[in-house]
């Protein structure tokens, strides 16, 4: 997922809540919870375990957290299987992994079809050395 984001993503950090609109030039990593509307003008990406409540709009998403409201994006959104997504979505192409939620209307934008497919299990030093990461560049804005 830290490939992906390129250059100065805004962090919403484990055990933190955002209350109100947020609004980002450019990617946006959500690993806490966020209550409002959003703007992100990049990709945005929800961790497993991560909420938001409220519309939020971005040009690409990955999503394996909880969506409530509505969501809009401009390019690819991908939904990881832990995803629970209660919104109505629009996205210019979507692909859904098995085991993800989506209850509301999907709407997808190009034409495609929405793509189904099956994550393949991270190892467990993976995503150790990913979520190490995430916190310790976290844990640099923070201080």
């Amino acid at each position: 997922m830290l490939d992906q984001l390129g250059d100065s993503p805004t962090f919403v950090a484990p055990g933190s809540r955002v209350a109100g609109d947020l609004e980002t030039l450019g990617p946006l990593v959500v690993c806490g919870s966020v209550r409002g509307d959003g703007r992100v003008g990049g990709a945005l990406s929800m961790a497993a375990g991560s909420e938001w409540q409220g519309e939020v709009h971005a040009q690409a998403a990955v999503i394996a957290g909880r969506v409530t409201g509505r969501l809009v994006v401009e390019g690819k959104l991908e939904v990881g299987e832990t995803a629970v997504i209660q919104a109505d979505v629009v996205a210019r192409t979507i692909a859904i992994a098995r085991g993800a939620v989506i209850e509301g209307a999907v709407t997808v934008t190009s034409g495609h079809p929405v793509l189904r497919f099956s994550e393949r299990r991270r190892s467990e030093e993976s995503a150790l050395r990913e979520d190490s990461a995430i916190r310790k560049i976290a844990a640099g804005f923070a201080g």
